[in-house]
């Protein structure tokens, strides 16, 4: 077999690969606001939706973010974006295995989600990133209709981004776009703390 014929061979199948990748993106005609669930055991998902964020706001978009169980301890996301306008809220009672306090938790989560709404009704935000949102509701903190309610009722262009693991049923129902993300290998099982910089 020569080599032009290889170079052949392989010009027909990427031709043939182009018509049917121009078939599909002709066919994807519509634009909308979209939900995206990035969910599953795997390290990543906050990065993901993070680097949603990133991406519209380097474009020029306004987005906004709420972070759901975590700390008081630095961020190196929200350090960043926060200098370019994003605006955060943040629950700020770390992980329940710490707090030991359904109470307090309920009311943490309750009280961002109040700021969530705000950011959700306002059409001047073209992205919202709900950060380990499907915690609050497997643990039953939010009532899962009514935020199911606002994410539909949401301003039609604003695109919403929910991270976490254990997605319920109904949310993912909801979404444009799901992504399971699964652990094949993590350092922390091998004894290795978490690292500035990449892990938080």
């Amino acid at each position: 077999m020569t080599d032009d014929y290889k170079a052949k061979r392989h010009r027909a199948r990427q031709q043939q690969l182009k018509e049917q990748v121009d078939q599909a993106v002709a066919k994807a005609d519509q634009d909308k606001g979209l939900l995206l669930v990035l969910t599953g055991n795997g390290k990543g998902k906050s990065t993901a939706g993070f680097g949603t964020v990133t991406r519209a706001v380097g474009h020029g978009y306004k987005a906004a973010v709420v972070q759901f169980i975590k700390g008081d301890w630095p961020c190196g996301e929200r350090n960043l974006l926060q200098q370019h306008g994003v605006p955060f809220a943040v629950m700020a009672t770390g992980f329940t295995w710490d707090t030991q306090d359904k109470t307090a938790d309920m009311a943490a989560a309750n009280s961002v989600w109040q700021q969530a709404k705000v950011f959700l009704t306002d059409e001047s935000i073209d992205l919202v990133l709900l950060d380990e949102l499907t915690y609050m509701l497997s643990y039953h903190y939010l009532d899962l209709d009514e935020v199911l309610t606002c994410i539909r009722q949401r301003p039609a262009g604003q695109h919403v981004v929910v991270t976490g693991r254990n997605c319920h049923r109904r949310l993912l129902e909801l979404a444009d776009t799901v992504s399971d993300i699964q652990v094949v290998k993590h350092a922390f099982d091998a004894g290795i703390r978490a690292q500035q910089g990449v892990d938080w």
